[in-house]
């Protein structure tokens, strides 16, 4: 086998010995159904906001939670790729500082930059795993949905671009878990 075929085999191996991630996902709905949800209570926005930044930092403990209680050893697990994860989350993280710029000069801004930010890492994310196409479908849907709603709902982006977000994760993670056994299928051929 050579080099190439040998590491995406080990990358499908990883993907379905850590079930897709699917936790990740899971605690990112949790994440956005809870903005969505502050985002009917009318608090001002840089209250909202200030709640959605400093609550992004509960999705890692989240999925972490929910891979224990799921069986998945996310952080003991070693594949040939998975030195990539740090990299990608480190370049998801550089869009902190829009975020930050937009907080305090235009607020308006600072959750789709939040929204499209947090799911920069997902192509690379979908790439450790072999399964580039579907991770990445769930950021640029997210891109997409994001802008969209930001044009053209002004009055209800509070609840529509994280109930979206959420929405685009609950689908990303029945994607993962019908994909999953497909590949452990395919694998034992």
């Amino acid at each position: 086998m050579d080099l190439t075929n040998a590491l995406l085999r080990d990358r499908l191996e990883s993907f379905v010995r850590l079930k897709g991630g699917y936790t990740f996902p899971l605690a990112g709905a949790i994440y956005w159904g809870a903005l969505a949800y502050l985002g009917t209570l009318d608090l001002p926005l840089k209250t909202y906001l200030t709640i959605a930044f400093i609550g992004s930092g509960a999705i890692f403990p989240l999925a972490w939670g929910l891979s224990s209680l799921a069986g998945v050893n996310f952080m003991g697990d070693k594949s040939a790729a998975g030195s990539i994860i740090g990299p990608a989350m480190f370049g998801m993280l550089l869009f902190w500082p829009m975020a930050a710029l937009a907080f305090w000069t235009a607020p308006d801004l600072a959750l789709p930059i939040l929204a499209i930010g947090m799911s920069m890492h997902w192509p690379v994310i979908g790439w450790s795993y072999g399964r580039t196409a579907l991770y990445t479908a769930h950021a640029v849907a997210r891109a997409l949905i994001v802008a969209a709603l930001y044009m053209l709902e002004p009055e209800n982006r509070l609840v529509l671009i994280p109930a979206s977000v959420a929405f685009v994760y609950l689908a990303t993670v029945l994607g993962i878990l019908v994909d999953v056994p497909a590949v452990a299928r395919s694998l034992k051929r």
